[in-house]
């Protein structure tokens, strides 16, 4: 149980820094690509209408970083064990 709360933590931790960034430098999240979604009423026109940096990080980027969040977790607890 210990294991999960800590690469959670990674993960959210890793989240929330990315997310500061990347607002920063103006390449949408996920929450501003799923409201345009909602305001357009189609994935498709959403799409159309993303920068495509925006899209390589939400489809590419954005998974990998997590990813990493949940390997830092697991070593961050095989360290304290």
């Amino acid at each position: 149980m210990i294991r999960i709360y800590i690469i959670g933590l990674s993960i959210l931790t890793i989240a929330l820094i990315i997310n500061v960034i990347t607002h920063h430098i103006s390449i949408n999240n996920w929450y501003n690509f799923i409201n345009s979604i909602i305001e357009k009423e189609s994935v498709y026109k959403a799409l159309k209408e993303e920068k495509i940096i925006s899209i390589i990080w939400l489809f590419l980027l954005y998974p990998i970083f997590l990813g990493l969040g949940y390997l830092i977790g697991e070593k961050i607890y095989k360290y304290f064990l």
